[in-house]
């Protein structure tokens, strides 16, 4: 079919991020026009259940009063300043209050960015300064995980350990390891048990201090649910068996809570689900329920004390955003909050989770599922060409692609990670509307059964 009007514009004048640009071209894009509750409309007018709350972030849907009257306050108040010099506005107080009143640890400062990949990319900032601070030079190196995701700046996407965000960026830079990534499923050898599979992983890390030395390692850093690496959750007993081995070479925990903070989980924190005890935190967005681009980055007292010695020495703390603190993302924090906790969005999350539970294990059966993962109301259906081997499609195959579109199809939107179809529905969805996404997941996984037969997509 020929490209609409509005998609003609649109890919001649959008850069579209994760986005196979070449077939962009044939295809255009699908343009969204308005929002409502758990549904997104486009140009044409065709309504679809938006199941990935956006990128994860839209936990409160779309088109919320209460949100937008707060947004229009705060613009009409004072719509831009700053934190720079010493200034402050109210909503960035207010806001840093709320956080520290819910972070799952004792925090004792917050600072604001404008993303997640901003928070991540000031964590690495941070733990330098840190032992600087402290008289630690050497100890700078950070350990993430291979498929961990953690933003697409240069240190960010360093962090990040999927290979696409890596190749022909010249990325990652120095300073910045990988250890295993803890998928039973995909990287469990054969006859291990899962307590086995922990223990090999955490004995990886450990060999991995070791060959380093735990004297030249800063920090780890980790999602408790990994997202964009596909919705990988860890297996039981995983982080308390790391943060003990962390706790033993004085190595900081950064818990990365971009996505499952803020009652994603059934928890108001992920660390809380996995029992993660946290040295620093990030957030992001469901922190405005993405209503502003907002991130921050929570410290303990010990971080801030060492930061106000080394200001001291050097006469300036020489980190920060023009946009970070931003006067309308903090007042929609504020507010986001406030619902949360008004809406008691954690019970509501947790009276859903059963039921969402329920529906991603009904479709293990299916010929191409070969697991389900999930917690709360985050999930992934991780599609193989063989559910007895594991054997995954080729990659060029992008069966996964192939579902999501089906999927549109079906008026859902849902997120394709490779071969892994990721869920993540605003936590204001009701029963009805969550039954009417799984039946788009099943017509679409039918359909997509038959384009996979049809082509021949599961030859070697």
């Amino acid at each position: 079919m020929p490209l609409t009007n509005v998609q003609t514009r649109d890919v001649e004048a959008l850069l579209h991020p994760y986005t196979p640009l070449h077939k962009l071209r044939e295809t255009g894009p699908l343009v969204l026009d308005h929002g409502e509750g758990v549904f997104v409309y486009d140009t044409q007018g065709k309504r679809y259940i938006e199941g990935m709350s956006g990128l994860w972030c839209a936990g409160l849907g779309f088109g919320d009063k209460e949100l937008i009257e707060a947004a229009r306050e705060q613009l009409d108040r004072l719509p831009y300043y700053h934190l720079f010099g010493g200034k402050s506005i109210e909503p960035a107080i207010e806001l840093a209050e709320k956080l520290k009143e819910i972070a799952p640890f004792e925090a004792s400062k917050v600072f604001f960015t404008s993303s997640g990949s901003e928070a991540n990319d000031t964590q690495v900032k941070l733990a330098w300064y840190y032992n600087n601070a402290r008289g630690r030079p050497e100890k700078k190196k950070i350990i993430s995980r291979q498929k961990a995701y953690h933003g697409v700046t240069i240190v960010s996407a360093s962090l990040t350990g999927l290979p696409n965000n890596h190749r022909d960026f010249d990325l990652p830079v120095d300073r910045i390891l990988h250890t295993d990534c803890p998928h039973y499923y995909r990287f469990g050898e054969p006859g291990e048990t899962e307590e086995e599979f922990t223990a090999r992983t955490v004995r990886s890390l450990k060999e991995l201090i070791a060959r380093e030395g735990p004297e030249t390692i800063a920090a780890f850093i980790a999602e408790p649910i990994m997202g964009a690496g596909g919705v990988i959750v860890p297996p039981a007993g995983y982080f308390e068996a790391v943060q003990a081995v962390l706790a033993e070479h004085d190595i900081l925990f950064i818990a990365d809570e971009v996505i499952t903070g803020f009652g994603r989980t059934g928890n108001w924190w992920g660390s809380e689900t996995f029992g993660i005890a946290p040295d620093t935190v990030s957030v992001a967005k469901q922190l405005t329920s993405a209503y502003a681009p907002l991130g921050a980055v929570m410290i303990s007292e010990e971080l801030y004390q060492a930061f106000v010695e080394e200001s001291a020495k050097i006469g300036v703390f020489g980190h920060g955003f023009t946009y970070g603190g931003h006067p309308l993302g903090c007042a929609l924090g504020v507010k986001a909050i406030e619902i949360y906790q008004s809406r008691d969005i954690l019970s509501r999350v947790r009276a859903l989770a059963p039921q969402f539970q329920e529906r991603l294990e009904r479709l293990r059966d299916h010929p191409l599922v070969g697991e389900v993962r999930f917690k709360g109301l985050v999930g992934g259906v991780e599609l193989v060409a063989d559910k007895t081997t594991k054997r995954p499609f080729a990659a060029n195959h992008g069966v996964g692609g192939i579902c999501a579109k089906h999927l549109e199809n079906h008026g859902a939107i849902l997120r394709a990670i490779g071969d892994t179809i990721a869920l993540c529905p605003p936590m204001i969805i009701t029963s009805d509307e969550l039954s009417q996404l799984f039946d788009s997941l099943e017509k679409a996984l039918d359909d997509t059964e038959a384009t996979v037969t049809r082509n021949g997509l599961r030859k070697v």
